[in-house]
């Protein structure tokens, strides 16, 4: 699949419609509830203090995060409900999204850090955009996770 023809759309809660928020609901459980068989509150609240950060495909959604304002999870700028869909796994849509969050993120919060808990297993890929591990693996949901940390410039 050519992911080159991805429309990225860098939202608010209030900018994005109901078939849109329907979209990133229906690919966060796909993905996090179906794919990886765990069972956790999605829907916990923080969804409208929010940016999202949406690509679409072929009229789909295919990649989604978050960013979470400093001192909703995390002191620092966070990235969570990191996903893509399986259909573009090793496209390298994954780290497209990255890249445009982390760009996104430099002009909303200069200067601000961005930590991110990430699956343990991906923490070389996190680690290519320059985040560092800074704490030891734990459990969360029944999936080895580590706290990764990008550090702002003159931190």
């Amino acid at each position: 699949m050519d992911t080159s023809l991805t429309e990225w759309r860098w939202q608010t809660f209030a900018q994005l419609n109901g078939a849109e928020v329907y979209a990133i609901l229906a690919l966060r459980q796909q993905v996090f509830v179906l794919e990886q068989q765990c069972l956790y509150a999605d829907i916990d609240h923080k969804d409208q203090q929010c940016y999202h950060l949406c690509g679409w495909l072929d009229g789909s959604l295919r990649g989604y995060l978050r960013v979470v304002p400093p001192g909703r999870a995390y002191a620092e700028v966070a990235l969570g409900r990191i996903l893509t869909a399986e259909s573009v796994r090793g496209s390298g849509l994954g780290k497209q999204l990255i890249s445009r969050a982390l760009d996104e993120v430099s002009l909303l919060y200069p200067g601000q850090s961005v930590r991110i808990s990430a699956q343990l297993y991906l923490q070389r890929f996190y680690a290519g955009f320059g985040f560092q591990t800074v704490s030891e693996p734990y459990d969360e949901d029944g999936i080895p996770h580590i706290e990764m940390l990008l550090r702002s410039p003159g931190v």
